[in-house]
């Protein structure tokens, strides 16, 4: 079965055990060359900080060099944590890979710290700063429209290169603030799906048509891991649950296959599943309908997959296994 609507591909730049983090960029690179040859829409780098297992902690950097390594996919931030930063810096630096890369930049923008509390504070973050957002990505937008709220303050590069904004969110704000600013939104229902339904209904209950976008649009996220067979999948995703059991433990903590089970069959397990629950696993045809049902009942305009398999080999056969049953 064919995806009905477009379909993107959000990568974490996972790191391995074992692996370098050289080696996990090599990957992306092959996963963003593969979702090109696949009829993949865009692909997403996300920003988090001070996790080991991420190597996507710099968006822009690895966005200019996928970006040389690839010729047309669309490739952005899934997103950028604007409250992290300042808005001109993202302008001039998502200005840049536009000057550089025409017509192929997205500017995903979140909320979240993409950390904790410590790397806050190393981040030269304070709590606080997540309420001035509406207002950053207002100041974000007038610089790369090239009409700047700051008088006298402008970003070169960046000014009138228009580089497409989303809002990204797992609450009714990203859906109410997306709404207001007539801005496409993403839900991250590959890892928050609790208010999904709700937050994608209030989006579009509530938008107004915007100089970016004259009706609403709405990206849903899953997860998918699709192998040559059920079984193999199977035992993928066993072993993606076993990995986020360190979600739940303090940072660095040993644990066997056999202590991860007994946790995942814990209540602890329980919302490890659930943050998973918006998921696709099976054969290539099998998570083609799964997705495609997926879009239909999210009524979403495009689907963002993460393909969270721990070891590079399969990821790169769960991209190229669902790109086969693309549109």
């Amino acid at each position: 079965m064919a995806v009905p609507v477009p379909l993107s591909l959000l990568d974490l730049a996972i790191v391995r055990p074992g692996e370098s983090f050289a080696d996990a960029l090599a990957t992306s690179v092959q996963l963003a060359q593969l979702a090109e040859a696949s009829g993949y829409a865009r692909v997403w780098y996300a920003e988090h900080h001070n996790m080991a297992r991420i190597a996507s902690s710099a968006t822009a950097v690895l966005i200019a060099h996928v970006a040389a390594h690839t010729r047309t996919i669309r490739l952005g931030a899934g997103g950028v944590m604007l409250p992290n930063h300042a808005p001109l810096v993202i302008a001039e630096q998502y200005g840049t890979l536009a000057t550089l890369y025409p017509d192929r930049i997205d500017l995903g923008l979140g909320r979240a710290p993409g950390t904790d509390q410590a790397t806050m504070r190393a981040l030269r973050r304070d709590a606080s700063t997540a309420d001035t957002f509406p207002d950053d990505v207002l100041e974000l937008q007038g610089y790369l429209r090239g009409r700047s709220l700051l008088p006298g303050v402008n970003a070169y590069p960046g000014a009138g290169t228009d580089v497409p904004l989303f809002i990204l969110g797992s609450s009714l704000f990203g859906a109410t603030l997306a709404a207001q600013l007539g801005l496409p939104y993403a839900f991250a229902s590959h890892f928050a799906p609790a208010a999904l339904h709700e937050a994608t209904a209030l989006y579009r209950e509530q938008f107004r048509p915007s100089a970016q976008l004259a009706a609403p649009y709405l990206i849903t996220a899953m997860n998918v891991i699709a192998d040559d067979d059920t079984t193999a999948a199977e035992h993928q995703l066993e072993a993606v649950l076993r990995a986020r059991v360190a979600l739940v433990l303090p940072p660095g903590t040993e644990y066997t296959d056999e202590q991860a089970d007994e946790i995942l069959a814990s209540p602890h397990g329980e919302r490890l599943r659930q943050m998973m629950s918006c998921r696709a696993v099976g054969s290539g045809e099998q998570v083609s309908e799964q997705v495609a049902e997926f879009a239909r009942s999210t009524g979403a305009d495009e689907v963002i997959v993460s393909h969270p398999s721990p070891v590079a080999a399969d990821r790169l056969r769960s991209v190229r296994l669902l790109g086969e049953h693309l549109r």
